[in-house]
């Protein structure tokens, strides 16, 4: 049975290609008796139903000094629930030939599930996940064994350039902030079992969560199913409604690596979901150095000089305010050199913005490549996921090819001004050191 599922998958996504690029998405919501906000999408291209459910029980969420509880919290979700042992679930699961994943991030911790949408089979694998979810065992042996992972999985990130680089750019940018809170070998091995089961307690609850649901069934299916995964956990309270309030200062922070690259990192808190001005510095980015080949930053950084092999930037809004980020690698000895000519390119895009051209060009690639962010049940479901869970208007992606239409070189360059700012920009370099080129001064 597992078989089955990916080949529906990749028909699925045929069939799904032609008929998102005609017809709009139709999402039905509705709240659970139990405060949980359901969104669903009805399509019966396949007899699949892939469901996830998001929970505010990220990192945001975290203790002062327990970075790391909103991950070891998850992975010990599959690890034994409701009697079942951790390999119980696992030939459960392989009985069933469903597929079950989910992750954490700084705004979210998500359990996801892939199954035919087949009555009995269907029901015994909703029971499952809400089993998962409402009847956690954390027991004391596996606890242990999933902290140690965890620790020996950061003492390995702790050598790679690229993980330093990531962890030291969030720390500088929200100095204040959750979003700047880091694992340590030190915080994981601080938390203890009940901690874990407090943490639980408090932010897997119904009001702290949302479903979405996309596939094979009917209304009156879906209202069944969000409620067998929602109707055993407790009411809860609402989580707290955060807003960063400080932006860093305009700094560069050197970190030494022996890698002969240096991994670079520049940007700063710049915007939250759901601010108008995602869709002007979301054509923008890609004009400056979302759009790969045709990016400012490449032709400036790669294909003129060569200093880098990839050069990007992107905004990532999120729950509270998400970052701006330029990246690049280059040799040490050409960290000055390659950090003046991005400088450049961005104090030029932030002051003239881009031409008509640019941004028609970028409207264009942005229009006709949106139909392949909804040519999967899985693309899909990530999609209302999005919607529902950073609650965004249900006609969020009816609307996006137009407002994308919309934008203005006046309104990117007004949007940028307003979220991205010179005297707030912070600059690491991680590494380099194995390069043994000319001496390096201090980039401007």
């Amino acid at each position: 049975m597992n078989a089955r599922l990916p080949q529906l998958a990749a028909a699925l996504a045929l069939v799904l290609t032609s008929a998102v690029a005609q017809a709009s998405l139709k999402i039905q919501h509705w709240t659970t008796p139990q405060g949980t906000p359901v969104y669903f999408v009805e399509t019966h291209a396949l007899p699949i139903v892939d469901v996830q459910v998001d929970f505010r029980a990220a990192g945001m969420e975290a203790p002062a000094g327990k970075a790391g509880i909103a991950g070891l919290t998850h992975g010990l979700l599959g690890a034994g629930a409701g009697g079942l042992s951790e390999q119980a679930i696992s030939d459960r699961v392989a009985d069933l030939g469903v597929q079950l994943g989910g992750g954490v991030d700084m705004d979210r911790a998500s359990l996801n599930l892939r199954t035919l949408s087949n009555p009995a089979e269907r029901d015994a694998a909703v029971a499952l996940l809400a089993t998962l979810i409402q009847k956690p065992n954390f027991e004391p042996a596996l606890f242990e064994r999933n902290q140690a992972r965890l620790v020996s999985g950061l003492k390995e990130a702790l050598t790679q350039p690229d993980a330093l680089l990531s962890r030291s750019f969030n720390q500088a940018i929200y100095p204040s902030h959750p979003y700047g809170r880091v694992p340590t070998v030190e915080t994981l091995e601080s938390i203890t079992r009940d901690e874990v089961q407090a943490f639980y307690r408090a932010n897997y609850t119904a009001r702290r969560a949302s479903v979405s649901i996309v596939g094979d069934l009917s209304r009156a299916d879906a209202e069944a199913l969000a409620l067998r995964l929602t109707e055993g956990l407790p009411a809860g309270e609402p989580a707290p409604v955060s807003r960063n309030q400080t932006l860093p200062d305009q700094q560069q922070i050197r970190l030494p690596h022996p890698a002969a690259q240096a991994h670079i990192a520049l940007g700063m808190p710049a915007i939250r979901r759901g601010d108008p001005d995602f869709f002007p510095l979301l054509v923008g980015n890609y004009v400056l150095g979302g759009g790969g080949f045709v990016s400012r930053l490449t032709k400036e950084v790669r294909d003129k000089r060569g200093y880098a092999y990839s050069v990007y930037s992107y905004v990532m809004p999120q729950r509270d305010v998400g970052s701006f980020q330029i990246g690049l690698q280059t040799k040490g000895s050409q960290v000055d050199d390659a950090l003046k000519v991005v400088n450049r390119v961005l104090d030029d895009f932030l002051a003239q913005g881009p031409t008509a051209a640019e941004v028609q060009a970028a409207k264009d690639n942005l229009v006709n490549g949106f139909a392949l962010r909804l040519d999967s049940n899985r693309k899909m479901l990530e999609q209302v996921a999005v919607i529902g869970n950073f609650g965004l208007p249900l006609d969020y992606l009816d609307t996006y090819q137009d407002k994308v239409k919309a934008v203005t070189p006046t309104q990117i360059r007004e949007a940028f001004q307003r979220h991205v700012q010179r005297q707030h920009l912070v600059t690491v370099v991680v590494g380099g050191d194995g390069d043994k080129g000319a001496a390096r001064g201090t980039a401007p």
